[in-house]
């Protein structure tokens, strides 16, 4: 996402070389969406991967529209032709004729479940996609989705400062033998320690807009990141490379994503994946980051989350 639009400026170059260098160091899920640019998220990533296709679990999402006159203005369409015609497209864009993995961006309250996961359905027995996910849906949607078509994957936020997903969520997911994506598990950077001040922030950061990044939430919120960096600073790491282990360590069917505009960043999160962590250490991170710890919430407007 970030290659394209909402953390400040891009170098598409740079994004290019980050993707390659990525699968060169076997990392092969990509994830996308057709909002991110919009559209021109996708293009990119179509480019990056044109030689090899063949490596890359190859995800995208649908479901989030945007107003062309105006990107701050969102809706939400689930309604079966808008599923198919907006699968075509995301194939179009990304030089692809199948998608590995395809996710409802967000649940469409005024479409039944079952009706979006049915041309859903239709696009796995086209053989356009492979298999099928929601993002930050409720337990419930996830069982009516899930006895409509199986559901592989639900991503939804999931790092040491948003462990909500741990209440139901995960316990639901893991009773139906569905995997969790956790987005933003570096708490949208916060967690590498690196923002010190919402200054730190370009102008155009849609982090500036952002609960967690404003005024006394920020000032609590940097409270928790000095714990974490306490607990890295034992551990020989950074706290960004804390954070992904954190995660991994949750489980097997616990994969996060973590998003980076450079080669440098992506390669320090890579070493994350060779960072163990013992019982002391989980205790001590559940010490200093419990659920519900984080000051402000995930987002501005929060009305589409968790339907």
């Amino acid at each position: 996402m970030g290659m394209s639009e909402f953390y400040g400026s891009t170098d598409e170059g740079e994004a290019v070389a980050t993707i390659h260098r990525a699968l060169d160091l076997g990392i092969t899920l990509l994830d996308t969406s057709d909002i991110y640019g919009p559209h021109t998220n996708e293009q990119l990533v179509g480019r990056a991967i044109e030689d090899r296709r063949d490596e890359v679990v190859l995800a995208t999402k649908f479901g989030i529209v945007r107003d062309p006159n105006d990107p701050t203005v969102r809706g939400v369409n689930g309604r079966p032709e808008y599923v198919l015609a907006a699968c075509d497209a995301s194939l179009r864009r990304l030089a692809v004729d199948h998608i590995d993995l395809y996710y409802q961006h967000r649940v469409d309250p005024d479409v039944p479940i079952e009706e979006t996961v049915g041309a859903m359905a239709e696009l796995v027995d086209a053989g356009k996609v492979r298999f099928l996910g929601l993002s930050e849906a409720s337990p419930e949607t996830i069982r009516r989705a899930h006895a409509a078509h199986p559901i592989s994957a639900l991503q939804s936020e999931y790092s040491l400062w948003t462990r909500d997903p741990e209440d139901e969520v995960l316990p639901t997911l893991r009773e139906l033998g569905i995997g969790l994506v956790a987005y933003s598990p570096l708490g949208r950077g916060f967690l590498t320690g690196q923002i010190k001040s919402p200054e730190d922030l370009a102008q155009d950061d849609f982090r500036r807009h952002n609960p967690r990044f404003q005024g006394e939430n920020f000032r609590r919120n940097l409270e928790l990141v000095e714990r974490v960096k306490e607990i890295a600073a034992d551990k020989d790491c950074t706290p960004g490379q804390l954070a992904l282990a954190w995660v991994m360590a949750q489980g097997d069917d616990v994969v996060p994503i973590p998003g980076t505009k450079r080669r440098t960043y992506l390669e320090q999160n890579f070493a994350a994946s060779e960072l163990s962590l013992g019982a002391e250490d989980l205790a001590a991170l559940d010490e200093a980051a419990p659920v519900g710890v984080a000051a402000g919430d995930r987002y501005p407007d929060m009305s589409s989350i968790g339907r």
